[in-house]
């Protein structure tokens, strides 16, 4: 029996033996044995670090980062290292993921020493929550479990969130997520308000607990196609925010989604400061600046969910126009000028009395697996190595390699005349031009996740019933001809004094169930589907 068995294993046991025959050297001790890392001058693999970057950079920045970053760190500390880059989605969705991960890792911590109790819901709403704090409310179980994770390492695998704007890094900061970066325990001279100030514009560039970083300032502005607008009724490129909610517009623009791209989110912010400080009033710009956006997305040809590909769809003539960050507008424009011999078809242009400037920054995360990398490379950002790598030309000194970034520094040195010739956009400098108004975070900060929502619900879920109401206005003449029609158009959920219910509300502080806060949203949805309609009606009978 044993022989039988034995002969059946035969054929499976030479299969198996077959790779070892033949690989190299095998049965012959004068092989040449392959070179190992070492020899071939490459470091064995355990010896490269890595660190994880969790980001919507376009690959073009990932690029450049990833090669300045080795070259830097090799001579610096003499190690090698990778950059793991990961990317879920926008700026939204990393926020969601971060969120999602770090409970779930407090939750395996937590609940890995008996003493610290049950996981309880209530728990999982305090834990990140900076308001348990203070809440005299709070039970002692919430604040226990508040401490322990300030207190504690835990973390979620990855080092760096890179990009995505100061709000949601500062949220994070305030939540737990995100700990002190060290800049001013290492470098107290890049702080000072000569070289990176701590505000600018209204908005702040870097936190004081040192929880996020700026690296390079961001301004909003309006991208066209010159062809396109052309064949419009009038054919004045737009100048200002107001002009894209002309009729003239109606389906020719693209837009991101605000509630999955923070950076569209943030230019929608800026519309309604803008009509707020032009009103004199919070309340009645409010109102203003909500109703354009509607006109706005009335208008509106294209959705799509990342700020980036607007400009892409304009230069292609997909759209006429459309919202871009300067550094997508700026690329695209030079790109367009090399297609078009020196003659492009594409335009930035920064709208009048509406540019305000923020930062896009950086931020070391709790428990991050490479902490000492993750600092040296906040190190590299604000750096001039860094800094020349977002603002200079391909294959200046310390210029990027392969793609011009066109990112604003911010540090104010690098706009000093000594390097003007090799900035790619050398006439550009937000710190002297780029605020034309004053951003008031008391105004709409503490309403900007709320915003978000709110569009999503007045502006892109009715989208259909919307566009076909302004339609309707338009075709009737305009808003003065249909007045009432015009007035059902631009009713709102809420006033802004009812903001700060609404915000509460969607943060589940106003003892409202998650299936609850579903239910206020559908109901916002559904009141604007109703009053999009009863626009479309009243225009049609002229009203």
């Amino acid at each position: 029996m044993i022989r039988k068995m034995l002969l059946a294993a035969l054929p499976v046991l030479a299969l198996l033996a077959i790779p070892l025959l033949l690989r190299p050297g095998a049965g012959s001790p004068s092989a040449v044995v392959p070179e190992t890392e070492a020899e071939k001058g490459n470091p064995p693999a355990e010896e490269v670090e890595k660190l994880v970057i969790i980001s919507a950079h376009n690959e073009s920045i990932r690029y450049e980062y990833e090669q300045a970053f080795r070259r830097y760190y090799r001579e610096k500390f003499g190690r090698e290292i990778e950059l793991d880059f990961r990317s879920p989605g926008g700026t939204s969705d990393i926020v969601r993921y971060i969120a999602d991960r770090f409970e779930a890792e407090f939750r395996r911590y937590f609940e890995s020493d008996p003493a610290n109790g049950e996981w309880t819901d209530e728990i999982a709403a305090a834990f990140a929550n900076p308001r348990t704090d203070t809440d005299p409310d709070a039970s002692p179980a919430a604040k226990r479990a508040r401490a322990l994770f300030l207190a504690s390492e835990v973390g979620i695998g990855i080092d760096l969130m890179a990009g995505g704007g100061t709000f949601d890094m500062a949220r994070h900061a305030a939540r737990g997520y995100a700990v002190d970066g060290g800049v001013k325990e290492r470098h107290p001279e890049l702080l000072s308000p000569e070289l990176i100030p701590p505000q600018f514009g209204g908005d702040n560039l870097y936190d004081p607990q040192g929880r996020y970083y700026g690296v390079v300032l961001s301004t909003f502005g309006i991208c066209y196609n010159r062809d396109r607008v052309a064949e419009l009724s009038d054919p004045t490129p737009p100048a200002a925010w107001r002009d894209l909610g002309q009729a003239r517009f109606f389906n020719t623009l693209v837009l991101a989604d605000p509630s999955k791209s923070g950076s569209a989110n943030k230019c929608f912010e800026i519309i309604i400061q803008q009509c707020m400080a032009e009103a004199g009033s919070p309340e009645k710009g409010w109102e203003n600046g909500l109703n354009l956006i509607k006109q706005i997305f009335g208008n509106a040809r294209n959705l799509t969910d990342a700020a980036g590909k607007v400009p892409h769809d304009v230069a292609t003539g997909n759209a006429a126009a459309g919202m871009a960050i300067d550094t997508y507008g700026f690329t695209e424009q030079e790109w367009n000028a090399l297609q078009f011999d020196d003659k492009p078809h594409f335009f930035y242009v920064a709208p009048k009395g509406g540019t305000a400037v923020s930062a896009d920054p950086v931020q070391l995360l709790r428990g991050a697996p490479n902490r000492p990398a993750a600092q040296a490379f906040i190190d590299f950002l604000l750096s001039p190595e860094g800094q020349k790598l977002h603002a200079f030309k391909v294959g200046t000194p310390g210029g990027p390699r392969k793609h011009a970034l066109r990112r604003p520094p911010i540090r104010r040195d690098l706009y000093q005349e000594k390097y003007r010739e090799f900035r790619s956009d050398p006439d550009y400098n937000p710190y002297e031009s780029g605020a034309s108004f004053t951003y008031r975070p008391a105004w709409t900060a503490p309403y900007y996740s709320l915003l978000r929502i709110l569009l999503r619900c007045i502006a892109l879920e009715p989208q259909p019933e919307l566009q076909a109401a302004w339609k309707a206005i338009i075709d009737a003449g305009g808003p003065e001809k249909v007045p009432q029609a015009y007035a059902a158009f631009c009713r709102l959920p809420f006033p802004y004094s009812g903001a700060a219910e609404a915000a509460a509300a969607l943060r589940g502080e106003s003892g409202l169930s998650a299936v609850e806060v579903a239910a206020l949203c559908r109901k916002w949805s559904d009141q604007a589907r109703h009053n999009y309609l009863e626009a479309a009606r009243l225009a049609r009978e002229g009203k």
